[in-house]
């Protein structure tokens, strides 16, 4: 249901982001995620279109949907580094900033987890935000079985959780 995706989105991003570009932000990467996971069974333009499609449908208007609405028309191929200049990465600290390259960053690499996050990083930035984001767009359409069994095994250890 993405009217409440919606819904809980906003309720989490006043949290931590009150301002009205944060609370966009934080519905357009909720109904990415969301949407990522419906699509599961789509090809990836498919899902790549129904993404874009829903997210530009539920983000209120402002800087941060005018930016995704940009992200979503740009060339896929083009290198991270350069879309990250052209859209922003993150280094401002803003949503306008950082959620349009995040969902262009995750259209373009649907069907594989590793790319999307190492793609991500190249973009510069806040490099682990942003691919914090992309990871779990991507990871709700492919599973955590996406992510490579080296970087699990990498990762810190965590304390059991009682």
């Amino acid at each position: 249901d993405l009217d409440r995706v919606v819904d809980e989105a906003i309720k989490s991003a006043r949290v931590t982001h009150w301002h009205p570009e944060g609370i966009a932000g934080g519905i357009a990467v909720a109904v990415a995620t969301a949407c990522a996971w419906q699509a599961r069974e789509l090809d990836a333009a498919e899902a790549g279109t129904f993404i874009a499609d829903e997210v530009l449908k539920r983000t209120p208007v402002g800087d941060t949907r005018d930016g995704v609405a940009v992200a979503v028309k740009l060339e896929p191929r083009l290198s991270p580094d350069v879309a990250g200049r052209r859209l922003g990465n993150g280094s401002l600290v803003t949503s306008p900033d950082t959620v349009p390259f995040v969902i262009w960053s995750a259209l373009r690499s649907l069907d594989d987890f590793q790319e999307a996050i190492v793609a991500t990083v190249e973009g510069g930035g806040d490099c682990d935000t942003n691919a914090a984001m992309v990871g779990g767009i991507v990871a709700a359409r492919l599973g955590i079985s996406a992510i490579p069994a080296d970087w699990l095994e990498a990762r810190e250890a965590l304390p059991a959780v009682t």
